[in-house]
This record gives structure tokens, sequence and C-alpha cells, in this order.
């Protein structure tokens, strides 16, 4: 068939859902539904993949076996779609569908693996902003799972260059930030600051809100928490006392006086494992514009300039 015949799937949340399934445990794509995606015939879909089969190990692909293609697909009314048991499909894990990115192209490619990228993308944003995790580890560990498929991407030669560019465009740098020269989503590197902790955590912070709370749930229980700022009112009883409620953590609020201006994460302050971070902005902004975290050498003359204020 034609290409240029087959319609091409309008692609947005609901309809990259229907077509995500869960196979030996892992959330994959199909390659009959990737091939719409791309406007291809399944068969002319597939060649492609077997042109450049180096690029999609194991885990970025593999075949259903007859017994998940006919529970799996059967259950789903999708028999007509890939012709009973005449082949058995191709799954495509999130990894895969990335590197077909770099595999498939002209114009309707580049569209679609946008659009692609943005739906998944903004999956995982609703997950995460109606509340359908657990709790905040469940949330941990989404998060870190998106971060090491960022890794994995970023391993992929240079050919995937150019989907990345698409990708990293000015509406998702909001949701990163780069912490010692790494790009890394920007709530997961605040809690990865936090989780270093053995003793204490000073934040040096003149704009606070819950989020700074939210961000600190990932520290152990017998931390030492004391949040320096001038910007009190937010942060007020209750909230504090919710905190201590939910996480067992001791968190105490100070004046900064107007001595700082610019912001600093402190980790066991005064012990062999002490660590301290400038921050480009406040953690309770996160995420909405780009900045840095960056770790200071130790000096002297950073050790007079933080104990001013502890």
């Amino acid at each position: 068939m034609d290409n240029k015949e087959i319609e091409v799937i309008e692609l947005n949340n609901e309809s990259i859902e229907k077509m995500i399934y869960v196979i030996r445990g892992k959330k994959v794509m199909l390659d009959f539904d990737l091939a719409k995606i791309y406007g291809y015939s399944t068969k002319a879909f597939n060649q492609q993949v077997k042109n450049n089969i180096n690029k999609f190990p194991e885990r970025y692909m593999f075949q259903l076996n007859i017994t998940e293609a006919e529970t799996i697909l059967r259950s789903k009314k999708l028999t007509s779609s890939w012709g009973g048991v005449r082949y058995l499909p191709y799954a495509f894990t999130e990894q895969g569908i990335y590197m077909l990115m770099t595999v498939l192209k002209g114009d309707l490619a580049t569209k679609q693996s946008i659009a692609l990228i943005d739906a998944f993308k903004n999956m995982k944003d609703y997950i995460i902003e109606n509340n359908n995790i657990s709790s905040i580890n469940d949330v941990i560990k989404l998060t870190n799972q998106v971060n090491e498929n960022s890794k994995d991407i970023k391993t992929i030669k240079d050919d995937l260059k150019v989907v990345m560019d698409n990708f990293i465009d000015s509406s998702s740098y909001k949701h990163y930030l780069i912490l010692d020269g790494q790009r890394i989503e920007a709530d997961v590197a605040y809690q990865d600051i936090y989780k270093l902790a053995k003793q204490s955590i000073y934040i040096i912070d003149n704009y606070i809100d819950i989020k700074t709370l939210q961000l600190l749930k990932v520290c152990k229980s017998d931390i030492n928490i004391i949040i320096f700022s001038d910007n009190l009112l937010k942060l007020d009883n209750s909230f504090i006392s919710d905190f201590k409620k939910d996480t067992n953590i001791d968190i105490l609020l100070k004046k900064n006086n107007n001595r700082f201006h610019d912001r600093y994460i402190i980790i066991d302050y005064n012990s062999d494992n002490e660590v301290i971070y400038h921050c480009g902005s406040s953690s309770k902004d996160s995420g909405n514009r780009i900045t840095t975290i960056s770790r200071i050498e130790y000096t002297s003359q950073y050790d007079r300039l933080i104990s001013e204020i502890l």
C-alpha cells in the first residue's frame, strides 16, 4: 500500500493512552499503531526498522509471542488490525520509540515525533499534577525513571540530535535545570541534594512556600532542617505542623535578617560530609525557568560567610 493512502493518526493524550499496553512488565506501543502514526503500512514500517536493526536492542524492541498476541490483542479486539496469527507484532519500549524518531525521516515523521514526545510528557505531568500517585516516593520513582530514560537517550549517536533539539525547546526547558553541569529534572535535582544529608540541611532562601516543604519530604527522619528566610509568612505554623506530623522530621524557621541575597543549600555543616550548593533560583520555583545549581568548593571564606548567619 502506498504510504500516502494511509490515514495518519492525529495525536493527543487520549489517543496515545489507547495505544499503550503493558507487556512483560513494560509499557510499550505496537508496530501497527506506530505505522499508522507515521503514515506507513505495517510492512513498510517494519522494513525501516529492519534496515536499522542495530539501533534496536531487545530493551528497545521485542517481538510478541503467540500467547501474548492472542491474549493481549484479542482481548482488546485488535485481531483485525494485525491480521490474526499471520505475523507476530513488534513491541517498542519508550526508548525504542525515541530511537524510531532517528530512523523515520521527513516532515511528517518530524511532526509526529514531536507530538509523541509532547504527549508522553503531558501524560507524566498529568499523573503528578492530579495526585494519582499514592505517595511522594512514587513521584520520586517516576521522575527518577524519566531521568534515567533521558540519560539513555543522550547515549544515542549523532542522528538523535535533531530529535532532541526539537524535544528540548523553550516549552520543555521549564521542567529542567543544570546541576553541576548536568541537565536534570528540577524537582529531582533538589531531592537528590537533600538526600545527601546525614545530619543537617540549612537552606538560605528568601523565597519559600509549601513546595519547599514538599521537596524536603525525601529526607531521613533524623535530619535537622533549618530554613533561613525573611519571607516566612507563606509557611505558617499549620504547614510546619503538618510537615512534622507527616515526616517526623524536625524543621525550624529563622530569619535571614536581610544578610543574604543569593540562595544556598548547606548539607551537614561543619562535618566531614559538608557540601555547599549555590542555587540560581528558589526551590519553590524549580522548573519554572532555566537555572543552575552549582557545588561550591569549600574555602575558609565561605566558612566565615556562612557562620555569620548560623
